[in-house]
């Protein structure tokens, strides 16, 4: 390509637009689990299952999303992924039964897995080397943007209308980034037809199932349950076998070769470190809004935005900063802002307000504006366009599973703390077991048995398992500045020469 696509920034705004109904879709079914816990009779299990089934068709089919689309071009795939998102959208908001709704969310998981790596793919074809660095950090922003959105609109919308209506919100967004799609994204021919590693996709995506599903077990049936263990096991047995035939097949599933590239490598790690960190604290934040500072589904949604506005604005100021100190100097201070913010939430009290909150907020998404952007730029810079599909989908694969891990591990964390610390001593069994289970609960029970010292219990011993799991975020933030600044290039051995592809982009 050798003129820049003219309407390449219409084309990021088209795909921003679907990225909004991924990271909705994140959150805002968090909003309606008690809704749908009446209206469709769904037990616990079938509840967990709404978001397992969702992550874990996701963690099937990353990688194979990336290879299909190097080999058929992305736009197709984009635009047939948009559909059934959509689609699998209106199946969500019209479920009759928990059964229907689980379906419905695996289909949604298999869209969503398709429009996140063919999405990122599109970076490398669209923008020059030069520009790819700001058009990375609009992809990012526009991943994690939904994230508050999803309680905020959630929570407006089960207020006036039925719980459907969450799910149906996709359904015009779909709709718009369809039509975007269509026409302001160019169509870009794929790598050519060739067999398709069949064994490889069979391997990778049970693997990926099982350790994925290995790490929700534990979050939810804790590390001693022998189930947990044989999960993750299985999973990385099954990988191990993956990685090792993708060596010998003519047309492997992904290009391993990819990990011998240091940008890739250090790129892809330390942006699942921050994802890691990141993560844990986005199962924290909402618990601590509406457990201990009282805050309904709507309230949650705008008191996650001081986060999201402090990685708007260190997004746009690290993107100068890296073309003038270099990614390594950037990234490592990004690593200690993050791991201040952290620290410093480590220190709320049950009895402090918004106001100190909305402030580690803000530093918390400062440091994470200088760590995700750039990282991901770096490694999508080591790809050429023909291997950007594979390559962006390995990173995904990282972080959806960091991600994941980092959720089970810290949750364990805060929950083992907040067991060991909530007081439910002359309590009947049945109750003190419910009162232990979370914050929420113990809450939920002192209001119906008049229980004020429960209440306080309950509020104090969440805060403490906070602080420790704060504190192991601060951790990873630490140890991230550290590998950051002995790994990652210096300004000069950063900057990315434009790479020659073969690939013609027809504008239709």
């Amino acid at each position: 390509m050798t003129q820049p696509y003219p309407r390449r920034w219409w084309a990021l705004g088209a795909l921003a637009v679907s990225l909004l109904t991924v990271g909705l879709d994140l959150t805002v079914l968090n909003v309606a689990v008690p809704t749908l816990a009446v209206d469709l009779g769904a037990t616990t299990t079938q509840l967990q299952w709404f978001g397992n089934a969702y992550t874990l068709a996701l963690a099937a089919l990353l990688l194979p999303a990336g290879l299909l689309g190097d080999r058929f071009g992305p736009k197709k795939l984009l635009l047939g992924a948009l559909v059934l998102f959509g689609l699998a959208s209106l199946a969500c908001a019209y479920a009759g039964s928990p059964g229907a709704l689980i379906a419905a969310r695996v289909v949604l998981g298999v869209g969503a897995a398709f429009l996140i790596p063919l999405s990122l793919s599109l970076l490398n074809t669209l923008f020059p080397p030069e520009e790819r660095a700001k058009a990375l950090t609009t992809w990012v922003l526009a991943t994690f943007a939904g994230i508050p959105l999803g309680p905020l609109l959630g929570g407006w919308l089960l207020d006036h209308f039925a719980w459907g209506s969450v799910f149906l919100v996709n359904v015009p967004l779909t709709a718009v980034g369809v039509a975007a799609v269509v026409f302001l994204v160019p169509l870009t021919p794929g790598s050519g037809r060739g067999r398709v590693d069949l064994a490889g996709i069979a391997l990778s995506a049970a693997g990926l199932v099982a350790l994925t599903y290995g790490f929700v077990h534990a979050g939810e049936h804790g590390w001693a349950d022998p189930v947990t263990y044989g999960l993750i096991a299985l999973g990385v047995a099954l990988v191990a076998v993956f990685c090792r035939t993708q060596t010998r097949v003519a047309a492997p599933l992904t290009d391993l070769a990819l990990l011998r590239e240091p940008r890739f490598v250090w790129g892809a790690v330390l942006a699942t470190v921050a994802s890691f960190a990141l993560m844990g604290l986005m199962f924290v934040l909402p618990q601590l809004f509406q457990a201990v500072q009282g805050a309904d589904a709507l309230q949650t949604g705008l008191r996650l935005l001081p986060l999201i506005g402090g990685m708007l604005v260190s997004a746009k100021i690290a993107e100068r900063l890296v073309a003038a100190v270099g990614v390594r100097v950037v990234v490592t201070g990004g690593f200690l802002v993050l791991a201040v913010g952290l620290a410093w939430g480590s220190a709320t009290a049950p009895s402090d307000g918004y106001g100190g909150t909305a402030g580690w907020e803000v530093v918390i998404g400062l440091g994470t504006g200088c760590t995700l952007p750039p990282l991901m730029s770096m490694a999508m810079g080591a790809l050429t366009e023909g291997r950007s599909g594979a390559g962006s989908a390995l990173i995904q694969v990282l972080r959806q599973v960091g991600g994941t891990i980092g959720v089970a591990v810290l949750g364990t964390v805060l929950n083992g703390v907040y067991r060991d610390g909530v007081g439910v001593a002359g309590l009947p069994g049945p109750v003190a077991d419910v009162a232990r289970g979370s914050a929420s609960a113990a809450i939920a029970v002192a209001g119906k048995l008049h229980l004020p010292g429960l209440a306080e219990s309950a509020r104090v011993a969440f805060t403490d398992g906070m602080a420790v799991t704060l504190w192991v975020c601060a951790g990873l933030g630490v140890a991230g500045a550290l590998l950051a600044a002995l790994f990652l290039p210096g300004r000069a051995a950063a900057e990315v020469q434009p790479r020659e592809s073969g690939h013609d982009v027809v504008a239709i």
